[in-house]
């Protein structure tokens, strides 16, 4: 068994891979990571693209890059007739029952720390082995800002956090192609500084923004929701974390859409996907639970938690059943990601494939319209109490929330 140290501690991670079923799904461009035949005879291990901080007001983005997959590769991308290992744009479109060609008209805002110098090249590589349309800095489609909105003066260079960005711009790119992007770089990886820059992505005007970090809850929390998060009409969705059970800031936010994670799967069923609860181990999987300081959001019911409860809707986050990234600032081309930093861009991205939110705060949507989600029922990161904060159930529970997307509906007021 092939296994990793995990940055977070010293203990080693094994994940199951994939099987080799994945790849012969018909017409799908993304596959699942190569490995042996079947899960149960090989592993998956990855990396933490950033390094867990523990220090309150400080945030940490949520990327998982694996690192026992092997890319074939050459200068100008993907060598001819190879597919990517890691789900592409069919793959999944098809596991949420998406359109193709979405986001138009629309702008989705990535917001990070520090600064990707290849962001809009590596985007480029992997719009255009997808057949995706080209959005770059000339077309307009393309913007990458510091938090003060400049063009020129970028914060320092951070192959970490670079990792996370290339996995946001892909995953934006995959789910709403025709959508425009603006990229808003913090130039540190403080609450401040990233608060700053949801408010920049929001006066640029984008109506959707995404973010993949998060830190321990404090007391300044509310603080924060007033300061960055409080902005009526915008989708901003915020990975629920990759520690299992146990809540992170900002997804904690009563003004947010709190993102949690599953694992994905090729099945014969009529969907012909299934998708469980992401765990590895008590404290690696989707993060959920009860928030210590937030007050519960008004279209919240669930009664086990009387302030606010993480999540409220989930995708894809099992680095073993990841996605296809290309990435060179800190990587070397194709690489496959995992973590809830691929759901909290993906679930952007599907709003923005909605259009215009018409409620105040669009999660209020998803309560609404429950049916038209994919519920997760099976796993769990731990045993807790009650259950459902970290065990899927039947209808709402922590680490998927109400389900996975079906489609729009759920996403549109």
């Amino acid at each position: 068994m092939r296994t990793i140290p995990n940055s977070r501690s010293s203990r080693r991670v094994a994940l199951p891979l994939l099987g080799s079923t994945a790849l012969a799904v018909a017409g799908l461009l993304g596959a699942a990571p190569a490995g042996a035949a079947t899960a149960q005879s090989s592993h998956t291990s990855w990396v933490r693209s950033c390094a867990v901080i523990h220090t309150a007001g400080q945030m940490a983005c949520n990327a998982l890059r694996v690192t026992s997959t092997t890319e074939h590769v050459n200068a100008l991308g993907i060598t001819p007739d190879a597919t990517p290992s890691g789900f592409g744009p069919s793959s999944l479109l098809s596991a949420y029952n998406l359109p193709a060609n979405g986001g138009a008209g629309q702008t989705v805002a990535i917001v990070d720390a520090y600064n990707d110098p290849n962001a809009a090249s590596d985007m480029a590589v992997y719009r255009s082995q997808y057949g995706l349309p080209a959005c770059t800095v000339a077309s307009g489609c393309f913007k990458q800002v510091s938090q003060t909105g400049s063009t020129t003066s970028l914060p320092a260079n951070n192959s970490g956090w670079a990792g996370e960005i290339s996995l946001d711009l892909d995953m934006v790119s995959a789910i709403a192609p025709n959508a425009k992007i603006i990229l808003v770089e913090a130039s540190s990886s403080s609450m401040a500084n990233l608060g700053k820059s949801v408010n920049e992505a929001v006066a640029l005007g984008a109506k959707f923004v995404s973010n993949s970090y998060g830190g321990s809850e404090s007391s300044s929390d509310t603080s924060y929701d007033s300061s960055y998060f409080n902005h009526p009409g915008v989708a901003i969705t915020v990975s629920s974390g990759d520690s299992g059970y146990g809540v992170e800031y900002p997804a904690a936010s009563k003004y947010v859409t709190a993102v949690g994670g599953t694992s994905l799967k090729t099945a014969s069923n009529s969907r012909g996907w299934t998708e469980s609860v992401w765990s590895t181990s008590s404290t690696e999987g989707a993060g959920s639970g009860c928030s210590k300081y937030d007050a519960k959001p008004t279209w919240q019911t669930d009664t086990g938690c009387s302030k606010r409860t993480v999540a409220d809707v989930s995708a894809v986050a099992d680095p073993a059943t990841g996605v296809a990234v290309y990435e060179t600032y800190g990587a070397s081309g194709w690489v496959v990601y995992g973590g809830t930093s691929v759901a909290s861009p993906l679930i952007a991205a599907v709003f923005a494939d909605a259009g215009t939110p018409s409620a105040s705060y669009p999660a209020a949507d998803l309560y609404a319209h429950t049916s038209s989600l994919n519920d997760v029922t099976t796993g769990s990161t731990t045993s807790c109490s009650p259950a459902y904060l970290c065990t899927a159930e039947t209808g709402y529970d922590g680490p998927t929330g109400l389900g996975t997307p079906n489609g729009l509906t759920a996403f549109t007021g």
